[in-house]
């Protein structure tokens, strides 16, 4: 198993998170780092403040060397397609191939109908999202892309240069859908993001993930399994520990620790030391 950590950046501001993230990418029990993809806060006081996830990761891997990055997820419908592939190659390029390009239909109404971007009926976000997928695909992979679909048409369309990794950053695909989400990532993903929940829950919707790779042909252990575990206010290191070992019995390869606001850089390397201790990172290896 590999752990990871998350700062949303929301309620907090750019000089809180960057100590998150220059400590953290010096300390090699964390694998990378990322933020979401919202314009107002969730879960909490819409009002508040909340920075735009793309470029405060592309500011955050200026602001990194090894730490990979990634925004769980991006929000389909907010940004068409062709646009969200030249994102993504040219922040591969930035960060000289760390990037993890995380994707998902979207689903908060209230920005969405605040800023007039249809968010649509949820057969029409999967719909959307699935069209979506291959053209970010095809973008990212081949030297030109025609598409004629009912959301996106496209015609002789480049996406140059394309970053480092080949054939293109790793897909992440959050959700746990069974009719549409997990069939859409056994075809697309190269990481399938659990949002959260009991061991119980991820096996079941594992199961359920590699029962559609068996329907296309495909070898599940292509795809990667992460999983939020969440970080309390309380700072029980312990806890999380022992939250991700559970969800590793189950076959988690990758902890994504949701780190509390205030962000404070001092909880890196406790955390990072009770992972060492655990045992977890290393009999996973």
């Amino acid at each position: 198993m590999q752990f990871a950590f998350k700062t949303s950046p929301q309620n907090t501001t750019w000089d809180a998170m960057l100590p998150i993230w220059q400590t953290a990418d010096d300390i090699d029990v964390f694998e990378s780092g990322w933020t979401f993809d919202h314009f107002y806060p969730i879960f909490s006081d819409s009002t508040g403040p909340c920075l735009e996830g793309w470029i405060t990761l592309t500011a955050l891997a200026q602001a990194t060397a090894r730490l990979r990055v990634g925004v769980l997820v991006t929000g389909i419908h907010y940004r068409h397609p062709a646009v969200l592939a030249n994102m993504a190659a040219a922040l591969d390029v930035i960060s000289h191939g760390r990037l993890e390009l995380g994707i998902g239909a979207g689903w908060n109404e209230e920005e969405s109908g605040a800023y007039g971007i249809e968010l649509g009926t949820v057969k029409e976000r999967f719909d959307r999202f699935e069209e979506a997928c291959e053209v970010l695909t095809s973008l990212l992979t081949k030297e030109s892309t025609t598409f004629d679909g009912t959301y996106y048409q496209l015609k002789d369309a480049r996406n140059e240069p394309k970053g480092p990794q080949q054939p293109h950053p790793p897909i992440c695909i959050g959700g746990s859908g069974e009719k549409r989400t997990l069939p859409i990532t056994a075809k697309y993903a190269d990481h399938w993001n659990f949002v959260g929940g009991t061991p119980e829950e991820f096996a079941h919707k594992r199961d359920v993930l590699h029962a559609r790779c068996a329907d296309i042909g495909r070898d599940p252990k292509e795809i990667r399994l992460s999983a939020h575990v969440r970080l309390g206010e309380d700072r029980d290191y312990a806890k999380v520990v022992a939250e991700a070992g559970a969800l590793g019995t189950e076959g988690l390869d990758l902890a994504i620790i949701y780190l509390p606001p205030p962000y404070d850089p001092a909880v890196l390397e406790p955390l990072a030391e009770a992972i060492r201790d655990s045992g977890l990172q290393t009999a996973a290896s």
